[in-house]
């Protein structure tokens, strides 16, 4: 059955809208009740992977500090009864490890020795005997050095053998992790790593080092965890381990005063069996306090019972998404009462909009925009069959303009003569880019070498493409590009030099590392000079592409960058073509492998209008080579270390360093010229 367009058309809008109206409301309405979980879900990954990472790296200092002490007092360095050597030991932990708030030696007959920051530069050293009698030595640092202030000695009611660290890591003479309230300078929340220490196979006693629990509640002051959101770290009880608080610190208690700490509370309270931290496994929980609801999510961290309890109000979220559906709704019923007057116009447009549409594909196609092509449906089977054909025909054509330039490709469709064989011989530039250790790589790596090499080859294609280069071909994991051709450019050298920086910029950005985690290098070859340029190969198969011997000296300065452990080395020709506006240093003299002559080589060092100039390691490098042609090789060694001192290490430098050495061994014959020869592609 066929109907008229005008028909068609109306019904078509009028069941639209109606449909969309029902299954966008319905729809909104289910993504409503997922929102809430979803953004906690993000919220709360966000918060355990913070509080993690620095929990993490509060044990790595505590830990840090543990060795220290333990093998000071093991190898005998100090003994724990020399008091001025323990303050020693115990002041330098405190002040290299940041978050460590105490560092205490303690021994079986109640002695207790303890270092402690007590907040705004001030250290104290506590000495507890047997007596009861507690002596404080106080310092403070003055124009960054820890001056003595002043000592007392009061009476104290502090124990260690009353201490459950103490007691545990005794009785299992093993490391020990525990979380208490009792210290010597009053009650406050900390945890503390103990580890009982034997001296010459004998029990000398246990080392603590303690971390005040008020740094943890600053950290979680800083976390930024949503408008209304909050973040606390309770333990299996509901009691608080760590609560927002940006003044908590050394001197100032905890305050647990956050609006969402009850409902953090509640939640663990409320928990019951149905969470324990011990299986690693996260619980969420929604939580009504006070007429509002909210959702929990309590997450199991790596100290024994502690749990990160993350809270977000649902109104958080809700409210965007509820005012969204009523607005929709809203939109959507004054469509319908106008999809009359639409349908009637949409009708006259059902035919002359498509087919404008088509045209304007096929415009595209005309000027090869091919990325600009799309496909138009159409209930009218003419019109959808013709957009679909000109769909296929961009989608072909744009698998063709991948293998060889684009603008090559445009060349030929604008032309209509086809590809045929040929070249000419033109003044160009050509780089070749190569990966460094590169085949070890793909070894380890195997086909998980295809991602890496994706990322290389898209970052090094796009900066090419900018400044104007011709991608010639991928060979593994190098790629070979020019300047000059299909479009001739009379700054072809500059402009191969300039990308060939951005390559090594884009790279360094990229933060692209290996299986070893360590960045990946590449290294890069440029030369420029007459290449013949075009169409080669055969009748069946063509490539454009560029040949000659310049081409040849390009591909061997690239792996010439191995020996002086550059990454960019140019030619003579394109050094004399970019001239002033390149900054670079003359590395050798060398006779490349495969040709009797020698040519300078250069490294390239920037563009002239984003450098500062030749640097001065530069300047000294370029004078000891001045030195080697001349055969002074004790001046030569002496500029060569000076470029390296004053670079901090420069390979090149080290290579001519002891080919000078050689040749003060074994000095060459007169017809020596200083030129180097290459062993090796």
């Amino acid at each position: 059955m066929r109907i008229g367009i005008r028909s068609a058309i109306s019904a078509l809008v009028l069941t639209s809208i109606v449909v969309s109206a029902v299954g966008v409301h319905l729809l909104w309405w289910r993504t409503a009740q997922r929102v809430s979980q979803t953004l906690a879900d993000t919220i709360n990954d966000q918060i355990v992977s913070a509080i993690g990472d620095e929990l993490q790296s509060v044990t790595l200092e505590m830990r840090s500090s543990m060795l220290a002490v333990r093998t000071l007092l093991q190898e005998k360095v100090f003994d724990s009864r020399d008091a001025a050597k323990r303050e020693v030991v115990f002041l330098s932990q405190l002040r290299s490890q940041p978050t460590v708030s105490w560092v205490a030696f303690a021994t079986s007959d109640g002695s207790f020795f303890a270092g402690h920051k007590l907040g705004n530069g001030v250290l104290e050293m506590l000495d507890i005997a047997g007596d009861r009698k507690m002596r404080i030595t106080r310092y403070e640092y003055v124009s960054d050095d820890l001056t003595l202030k002043h000592s007392r000695i009061e009476d104290t009611n502090y124990s260690v053998a009353d201490q459950a660290w103490f007691r545990e890591a005794v009785r299992s003479n093993d490391e020990n992790w525990s979380t208490f309230t009792t210290l010597p300078s009053g009650e406050r929340l900390a945890a503390a790593f103990a580890l009982p220490i034997e001296i010459d196979k004998k029990p000398a006693g246990v080392i603590a080092i303690i971390v005040e629990l008020t740094r943890i509640s600053n950290f979680l002051s800083q976390l930024t965890v949503g408008k209304d959101a909050g973040a606390f770290i309770l333990d299996r009880e509901g009691g608080v381990v760590a609560a927002p608080d940006p003044d908590a610190s050394e001197v100032m208690a905890l305050k647990t005063n956050h609006p969402l700490f009850p409902v953090a509370v509640d939640a663990m309270r409320s928990a019951g069996s149905a969470y324990q931290p011990g299986e690693g496994q996260p619980l969420k929980r929604q939580v009504t306090h006070e007429g509002k609801a909210y959702q929990a999510v309590l997450t199991p961290i790596s100290f024994p019972g502690w749990s990160v309890v993350t809270v977000v109000p649902e109104s958080q979220f809700l409210g965007p998404v509820q005012m969204t559906i009523r607005n929709l709704l809203i939109g959507l019923a004054v469509l319908i009462v106008f999809a009359g007057l639409l349908s009637a116009w949409l009708a006259q447009r059902l035919i002359a909009a498509p087919l404008i549409k088509v045209m304007d594909e096929i415009r595209h196609v005309e000027r090869f925009d091919l990325e600009k092509v799309q496909r138009h449906p159409s209930r009218l089977t003419e019109i959808e069959n013709l957009s679909g054909a000109i769909g296929d025909m961009a989608q072909g054509l744009a698998a063709f303009r991948k293998y060889i330039p684009a603008d090559l490709v445009k060349r030929l469709v604008s032309d209509g003569n086809g590809a045929r064989l040929g070249g000419a011989v033109r003044a160009m530039s050509v780089m070749f880019i190569d990966l460094a250790g590169f085949t070890g790589m793909s070894e380890r790596l195997g086909d998980r070498i295809i991602p890496l090499l994706s990322r290389y080859f898209d970052s090094v294609s796009t900066q090419i493409q900018h400044t104007g280069g011709t991608i010639d071909k991928f060979i593994g994991d190098a790629v070979m590009a020019f300047w000059g051709a299909p479009a001739a450019n009379p700054d072809h050298a500059a402009d191969c030099c300039r990308a060939a920086l951005a390559c090594q910029r884009a790279m360094g950005e990229m933060g692209l590392v290996d299986d070893h985690g360590q960045p990946v290098r590449i290294r890069i070859g440029i030369n420029s000079g007459d290449m013949l340029v075009g169409n080669i190969g055969s009748e069946v198969r063509l490539n454009y592409t560029v040949i000659g011997d310049a081409v040849n000296i390009a591909s061997r300065l690239e792996s010439t960058n191995k020996v002086y452990g550059s990454t960019i080395i140019i030619g003579p020709e394109t050094r004399h073509l970019a001239g002033d506006r390149i900054v670079v240093r003359e590395l050798d003299r060398l006779a490349v492998y495969g040709r009797a002559g020698g040519l300078q080589i250069y490294e390239l060092l920037g563009m002239a209008d984003e450098a500062a100039g030749t640097p001065d390691w530069a300047k000294a490098y370029e004078s000891g080579l001045a030195s080697w042609r001349a055969r002074d090789f004790a001046a030569a060694i002496t500029a060569f270390e000076a470029a390296t001192q004053i670079r901090n290490g420069d390979a090149a430098s080290s290579v001519m360093i002891a080919r000078c050495r050689e040749q003060l061994a074994n000095p060459s014959g007169e017809e020596w010229d200083g030129t180097s020869v290459a062993k090796s592609k």
